[in-house]
């Protein structure tokens, strides 16, 4: 796209679904609106906005987005999340034809035709190919957006980011910042990477961690606690499948349990997507209940019901994780940045509460020790 400026942020996408819309949608709008622009977090980050993102690049397999524009795949099918910011016309970094590896299963492709991924005919790149695009794109940044359950299509872009020198997000719950080994190869190649799996602005998760907290603050004992997330859109559609849940569960469980003083036993915590729902498209719906005792042994509980336009929940944390990518290449950091990981990402390298975590990114942003 045209318009950039020496403080842009050159992104790269890889899935152009959902949660991609609502980035690039996000994108277009800061800038319109500027100062006026509505929810957004930490409007400026080490010097950069939101507005600084330039989205250079995309990587998708549907037929209905690659070689289109990341504007014209952001209203595509099978995506459905709001549209809140329809003037895309000068968001013109182009989709390319990646590969398909395991980013699509089985499941998704026998689906109506609205609903689920029409792979394209077109040749894929392969790993040279995406590196060559990279490069030419001169993308600093590349966001994972692949659906959940895509651990070797992860993996391949997380090599693309390694040999290319860009800066990697992984907002799914595929572990990679958090890995051990993962993360010394990022160490090793002088490249930053901050993941893995975003909490989301005001989500599930991060209400959900808030709520333990809370009971455990004052002096009540958790016994048992659940949240079950029903969604229409194409990655509760993809977590139908039972087989590329694992990561997913182990994240959002990991998450809560890290919020507690005592940890649960595994048959009294469960947290996971629980159904799908095809007319709720973007909109996710969660349930939270907590069950304890209180002074004496007295038992209480709590029922929550969440409800949230999912992708652009995902967009807010996104557009802090980038420019933390950025900040950290500009100084020359690698590895996993534990420092902006914790507040922004489910499964981080290091779990942290969410107060410190807030705390801890804006000294990593502003150049001071947490």
């Amino acid at each position: 796209m045209t318009g950039s400026s020496a403080t842009s942020i050159r992104t790269a996408i890889v899935g152009a679904g959902n949660c991609a819309s609502s980035l690039v949608q996000g994108v277009a709008y800061c800038r319109e609106k500027g100062e006026d622009a509505i929810g957004v977090p930490f409007p400026v980050l080490g010097g950069y906005k939101p507005s600084d993102v330039e989205i250079v690049a995309a990587f998708d397999v549907d037929a209905r987005k690659v070689g289109r524009t990341v504007g014209e795949a952001a209203v595509a099918l099978p995506n459905c999340t709001e549209i809140f910011h329809d003037a895309l016309s000068e968001m013109t970094a182009p989709v390319f034809r990646g590969p398909d590896l395991d980013g699509v299963s089985a499941f998704m492709r026998n689906q109506a035709p609205d609903r689920s991924f029409v792979v394209s005919p077109d040749a894929p790149l392969d790993k040279a190919g995406v590196v060559a695009a990279l490069r030419e794109a001169r993308a600093e940044v590349i966001i994972n957006f692949l659906p959940v359950g895509s651990i070797e299509a992860t993996e391949f872009y997380a090599e693309c980011a390694l040999e290319a020198g860009c800066a990697f997000v992984n907002g799914i719950p595929v572990f990679i910042a958090s890995d051990p080994v993962w993360a010394k190869r990022f160490r090793d190649a002088g490249v930053p990477i901050v993941g893995d799996d975003f909490k989301a602005q005001f989500g599930a998760t991060i209400t959900h961690r808030t709520l333990a907290r809370l009971a455990d603050m004052r002096g009540v004992k958790v016994d048992k606690t659940y949240q079950l997330n029903v969604g229409g859109n194409t990655d509760f559609l993809n977590m139908m499948d039972m087989d590329r849940l694992t990561m997913k569960r182990e994240s959002k469980t990991e998450a809560v349990q890290t919020a507690m003083n005592a940890r649960l036993d595994d048959s009294e915590i469960r947290i996971g997507p629980s159904d799908y729902v095809p007319w709720l498209e973007d909109r996710k719906v969660a349930y939270v209940r907590l069950e304890g005792r209180l002074f004496g042994g007295v038992r209480t509980h709590v029922e929550m019901r969440l409800e949230v336009e999912d992708s652009p929940n995902a967009a807010a944390m996104a557009l802090i994780a980038i420019r933390c990518a950025r900040i950290a290449r500009d100084r020359g950091m690698a590895g996993p940045i534990e420092d902006a990981s914790a507040f922004l990402f489910k499964h981080p390298p290091a779990q942290i509460e969410d107060s410190e975590g807030y705390e801890r990114l804006l000294a990593f942003a502003e150049g001071r020790e947490g």
